[in-house]
């Protein structure tokens, strides 16, 4: 393991919830004049993300041409990143748009074409698809790449993925990176089996478990410090930090980051209930709660049930037109675990179990054991123990990534 390399980030100072302390009372004095003793409420200091302190990052970018990796949760406030910049006068050659592009709206895995943004002229180069790496020739001309993409917190969601092939491109052509920091929504914990490198792909690329505790400027610190990238080299990046935030506060995402992650809950339910992507169950694509009901024709319990069809964001969604039977978890309390129960029971109730798990299953777990642990029945405090060591070594890795206070 290697230590974190102070060169790698440009550290600034957070402040943090800072309160004027209670003044002691007055000494009592004998006479009949009342003492009245003063405090002071304590003033929370608001959150800000990376990109809203434009100060701090503004004259990194002064006379320098710019490529801008973002997406629709790119926004200061209602105005998007690009305009904003745009307007101070920053020098902006391209956008590069993560899977569900540049407006956020296309389905997971859905091809996203190159185009022109309509509003500023800006060609759109897509890092999806066959491109999920800036080639030399797209960058060439720049100087900087900025990341600002609101992440979940989950090592399959792909945004940290298009992050990694950033820094790779960028150190292969001598660039910078520059990374707007966000707050993770999944911050308050870590959880799930840490990947094995047999099963790396763009749903896992990194030894790291489900959700791994980290907001992307600490992970992006991570890889450099880790050496993960091609070739063991490390990227030139800068993290501005989020001001006032701690591993411990709760976050609800002010837009959605993808079609199918419409709301907080989820954002809650979709550490645990992704693994049925790699599976004969659906996660209610297709319905008006994505990622918050789960069900198959093949459940055997009857109480609850849902039609996928066809909607924008999910045009193709498994068992499109097919009743599901399963649950619904929109109303339940969500615990800070990657839980197992959901899988578990809907595999135990299945018809069909021998056609269950499909291929990207192994991709999604990260591993090939949780499969046969399902399979040979094995309980949720069986399998969970089975993560410990490899958990174990990864906290003692994480801690020295953290910029922010933790939740330990």
């Amino acid at each position: 393991m290697t230590q974190p390399m102070l060169f790698l980030y440009t550290s600034v100072l957070l402040a943090f919830n800072a309160c004027t302390p209670k003044q002691a009372p007055a000494t009592q004095q004998e006479t009949p004049q009342a003492q009245t003793e003063v405090t002071t409420t304590p003033v929370a200091k608001k959150m800000q993300t990376g990109a809203e302190q434009l100060d701090l990052y503004l004259p990194k970018l002064a006379g320098k041409r710019v490529g801008m990796v973002v997406n629709q949760t790119s926004t200061i406030g209602n105005t998007h990143l690009v305009d904003t910049l745009l307007a101070r006068g920053v020098k902006i050659t391209t956008i590069f748009a993560p899977e569900h592009g540049f407006r956020g709206d296309a389905d997971a895995g859905a091809y996203v074409k190159d185009a022109k943004d309509t509003k500023t002229g800006l060609p759109i180069i897509s890092l999806y698809g066959a491109n999920k790496k800036p080639k030399a020739e797209q960058i060439k001309d720049l100087d900087v790449l900025l990341f600002d993409i609101q992440d979940v917190g989950t090592r399959y969601y792909t945004y940290i993925s298009t992050m990694h092939y950033v820094m790779e491109a960028a150190v292969e052509n001598n660039k910078e990176v520059l990374i707007l920091d966000r707050p993770n929504p999944n911050g308050h914990y870590v959880d799930g089996p840490v990947l094995e490198k047999e099963h790396t792909s763009f749903v896992g690329m990194h030894p790291i478990p489900i959700v791994h505790g980290l907001t992307v400027g600490e992970l992006a610190n991570m890889i450099n410090g880790e050496k993960w990238l091609e070739g063991q080299r490390q990227a030139k990046v800068t993290v501005i930090p989020v001001a006032n935030y701690n591993h411990k506060m709760p976050y609800s995402l002010p837009i959605k980051p993808s079609p199918n992650l419409p709301n907080d809950q989820a954002i809650k339910l979709y550490t645990s209930i992704c693994f049925f992507e790699g599976t004969n169950v659906s996660v209610g694509r297709g319905t008006p709660t994505p990622f918050q009901v789960i069900g198959s024709p093949y459940y055997t319990k009857k109480e609850f049930s849902f039609t996928p069809v066809s909607t924008p964001g999910a045009t193709n969604p498994p068992h499109k037109d097919v009743v599901c039977y399963g649950k619904d978890l929109t109303n339940v309390k969500v615990a800070d675990k990657v839980d197992l129960s959901y899988l578990l029971d809907m595999y135990q109730n299945s018809t069909n179990k021998d056609k269950f798990f499909n291929n990207f299953f192994e991709k999604l777990a990260g591993t090939s054991k949780l499969r046969e642990q399902v399979i040979a029945g094995k309980t949720e405090a069986e399998i969970r123990a089975t993560w410990e060591p490899g958990l174990s070594d990864y906290k003692k890795m994480r801690k020295q990534y953290l910029m922010y206070p933790d939740f330990e």
